[in-house]
């Protein structure tokens, strides 16, 4: 199975933009990071934060 990772670039930012605006500036940066990363990254991203990924398959 092949994974949607435009979809979960998308809602990695949006977790992320969510903390900014909710007092952590420093969401920003993680935003940054997450624009910049390949699959492998975005995957590793989205599992230290508990992001189940079976959502994310096509």
């Amino acid at each position: 199975m092949e994974i949607d990772y435009k979809r979960l670039r998308s809602d990695l930012k949006d977790y992320y933009g969510t903390a900014m605006f909710q007092g952590f500036p420093v969401a920003m940066f993680e935003i940054s990071v997450i624009e910049k990363a390949d699959g492998e990254e975005l995957i590793c991203i989205a599992t230290k934060l508990g992001f189940d990924l079976q959502r994310y398959y096509r």
